[in-house]
């Protein structure tokens, strides 16, 4: 059973910054391209950063220079490391691990940048 578990998501002030988390269980990890994704409220789902299993990584244009993608395959982690937090950045964040066609979800972080 594939499980993605998101964490360190929370309410913060423009400007500042946060790291996402993201645990991944019952998968050969270091196998799977990883992304994290975000769903603002009346939005559609959009791609934030990924990052494939040989450590190559792409970025939204809206968060290049603010945000760093980033593995561990030992931890079975990935992380996302958000500087300098907008307003615009407020979303649900959503873990998915990719292979071969197959995809898995996590079940979101809420990340809310608000004075």
């Amino acid at each position: 059973q594939v499980q993605l578990v998101e964490s360190g998501g929370g309410l913060v002030q423009p400007g500042g910054s946060l790291r996402l988390s993201c645990v991944a269980s019952g998968i050969i990890f270091s196998n799977y391209a990883m992304g994290w994704y975000r769903q603002a409220p009346g939005k559609q789902r959009e791609l934030v950063a990924g990052i494939g299993s040989a450590g190559n990584t792409n970025y939204a244009d809206s968060v290049k220079g603010r945000f760093t993608i980033s593995r561990d395959n030992a931890k079975k982690t990935v992380y996302l490391q958000m500087n300098s937090l907008k307003p615009a950045d407020t979303a649900v964040y959503y873990c998915k691990a990719s292979r071969g066609g197959y995809n898995y979800w996590g079940q979101g972080t809420q990340v809310t940048v608000s004075s």
